[in-house]
């Protein structure tokens, strides 16, 4: 089989002995200084961890408690009537992907439904694992390339005309792979049209914090909550909290009342059974330390503040090194979250790539994370020579 074209790309770079070399592929955040952060709350929960001398047991199937209360809280907010009235039952998975897969698979085993329609574009594997969970694939319109944002009327059109009962993919923030997301009224539209098709949405949030804010970010998680829908949602640590390794995510299943949430419970505990068994511990209990702690939260809260300011300041950087080089680079400044589609054709992308030494992925998404002062006036001359050679 191929490399993953993400994946792959990563190992590409590795080999690549050019020092002028810059990443923009892989979905990391990086530092100024183009390192992976520990963050120093991570960092403590750790050391009072290790401090505990817990033995390694086998975790809950659906994971730790503490952990999954949390990070629905967090979603959803304290105060959500459907968190008070139990109507969410939450699951700990292996990331945000595991999230998606094992929803995937409850709608499909459990729910019967066999069609899944996703944003066009959308990240690549959304597509490969509703496939793998048996479910049939298409597209709705997303982008509008001409105007950098959304193509929304075409969206609801298409919407319209899903089938009825299909799973829906949408992301809740920070869209991966272009960073354009839909307003409130939009998303207000979206939950018409998704109430009118008795459709059942999957909401993909990985990137919490990095658009608007943790709170701001939420927006669609909350709203579909409110209107009394049933929906799922995939949620994801490995960013706002730097944990990529320790795979810490979490499904949750929205439902109608407690006991319906108790009976998805059920399910979803026979579905991981079967597929793993019981989710890893670490990074599960480093999140549910940092969560259940006033001090530790506040201090994550800053974190993530200034990693999603240091992202807007490289949009800023990115785009005004573009004009000084005479290029226009102004999407960098539209788009949110930590990818921005460039609108480079895959050939372009492969001359960044070939002739610069910038990696970014073919169909011209780029991490705004791996840029930093030193090196985003480089990517600018880069993608303006490219730019430049259309004619």
């Amino acid at each position: 089989m191929p490399d993953d074209p993400i994946l792959g790309l990563n190992e590409l770079f590795k080999t690549d002995e050019r020092p002028e070399k810059v990443n923009l592929g892989v979905g990391c955040y990086l530092t100024e200084a183009g390192n992976l952060p520990l963050l120093d709350v991570v960092e403590e929960a750790e050391t009072r961890l290790s401090e505990k001398k817990l033995p390694h047991g086998y975790m809950p199937m659906s994971g730790i408690p503490k952990f999954c209360e949390a990070v629905k809280r967090l979603v959803f907010g304290e105060a959500s009537p459907a968190v008070v009235e139990g109507r969410i039952t939450t699951i700990q998975t292996l990331g945000g992907t595991g999230a998606l897969q094992l929803g995937a698979a409850f709608a499909h085993q459990y729910l019967g439904v066999a069609k899944a329609v996703v944003s066009d574009p959308t990240w690549g594997n959304h597509i490969a694992i509703f496939k793998g969970a048996g479910l049939t694939v298409s597209k709705y319109p997303y982008l509008n390339a001409a105007k950098d944002g959304v193509d929304f009327e075409a969206m609801i059109a298409a919407l319209n005309e899903v089938e009825e009962g299909s799973l829906v993919l949408f992301h809740a923030c920070c869209h991966n792979p272009t960073g354009v997301d839909l307003s409130h009224e939009e998303w207000r539209k979206v939950l018409e049209v998704v109430k009118a098709r008795d459709l059942l949405p999957l909401l993909d949030m990985a990137y919490q914090g990095f658009g608007d804010g943790l709170e701001e970010d939420a927006f669609a998680m909350r709203l579909f909550a409110e209107s009394g829908i049933r929906f799922m949602a995939a949620t994801s640590c490995s960013k706002n909290f730097a944990l990529y390794g320790e795979r810490v995510g979490a499904l949750h299943v929205v439902c109608g009342d407690k006991r319906e949430a108790e009976v998805a419970t059920s399910i979803l505990k026979a579905l991981v059974r079967a597929e793993y068994s019981n989710p890893p511990a670490h990074g599960a209990n480093v999140v549910a330390e940092v969560l259940g702690d006033p001090e530790l939260k506040k201090r994550w809260f800053k974190d993530v503040v200034e990693m999603h300011d240091r992202i807007c300041e490289m949009r800023r950087a990115l785009a005004e090194a573009g004009e000084a080089e005479g290029a226009d680079l102004s999407f960098a400044t539209k788009q949110k979250g930590m990818f921005s589609f460039t609108g480079l054709t895959p050939e372009e992308m492969d001359r960044l790539r070939e002739e610069f030494a910038v990696y970014g992925v073919r169909n011209g998404r780029i991490c705004v994370a791996g840029l930093n002062h030193r090196n985003v006036g480089y990517v600018a001359k880069a993608m303006a020579a490219v730019l430049k050679a259309r004619g």
